[in-house]
């Protein structure tokens, strides 16, 4: 999940101008390869033992480091997947800007349901309920991965409002809820797909028909 371009790609990606990443303890300047190795052996446990036997040990003896330096950058092992999924969405959800709104709409939707997929999904499912059960996390977790994802989506539906294609009962804030509200039921409820299909139907949900008549899923 974590590859070794994740530092350039994220500086073209959605989010990658917000700064936000999980807070680094104080103490010695991590290493990049080191941190790499922390994020990449944490998602393919996860994947392996799931979440309730995740563990800071069994992360860094799958890094090839000791348990402290884990510890000196990180809280724990919700912050390490906080890390690597915050990561991972700076990677693969591009925030696009080609003055078609419906296209880049449905574009950011597709590009964000294709990135939910294993073992990120077993993180965002752990760690939305590490965040109901632990408020300081809770706050981390808002801060670092929700709201730079809001924003992103925020800016292209704000864009469809400005050019008054935005169905015009919604705010951007609702239309938002309702795109990543769909998201996170369907990863957390009914497990029904995150696919193209839900991107076109969110998009044309959100937009007026005038915004959505030339295009369609096969040509975005």
């Amino acid at each position: 999940m974590i590859e070794q371009a994740e530092s350039a790609a994220g500086r073209t990606s959605a989010g990658a101008s917000d700064g936000t990443s999980t807070p680094v303890r104080p103490g010695r300047r991590r290493s990049e390869e080191s941190r790499l190795a922390i994020l990449t052996a944490a998602t393919e446990l996860l994947g392996e033992v799931g979440y309730a036997r995740l563990t800071v040990e069994g992360i860094a003896a799958r890094a090839g480091t000791g348990k402290q330096t884990v510890y000196r950058w990180w809280p724990g092992k919700a912050d390490v997947l906080l890390e690597a999924v915050t990561a991972h969405a700076r990677q693969h959800i591009a925030l696009p800007d080609t003055g078609d709104h419906a296209a880049d709409l449905r574009t950011f939707l597709a590009a964000t349901f294709a990135a939910a997929t294993p073992p990120t999904t077993d993180a965002l499912r752990a760690l939305m309920a590490e965040a109901q059960i632990d408020p300081a996390f809770g706050d981390r977790f808002r801060e670092t991965l929700l709201h730079p994802r809001r924003e992103a989506l925020g800016t292209l539906v704000d864009r469809a409002r400005t050019a008054g294609l935005l169905a015009p009962q919604l705010t951007t804030a609702t239309a938002v809820d309702l795109a990543f509200g769909a998201l996170w039921y369907r990863l957390l409820g009914t497990r029904d797909p995150l696919d193209d299909d839900l991107a076109e139907l969110l998009t044309r949900t959100l937009l007026l028909p005038s915004a959505t008549s030339s295009g369609s899923a096969d040509g975005a």
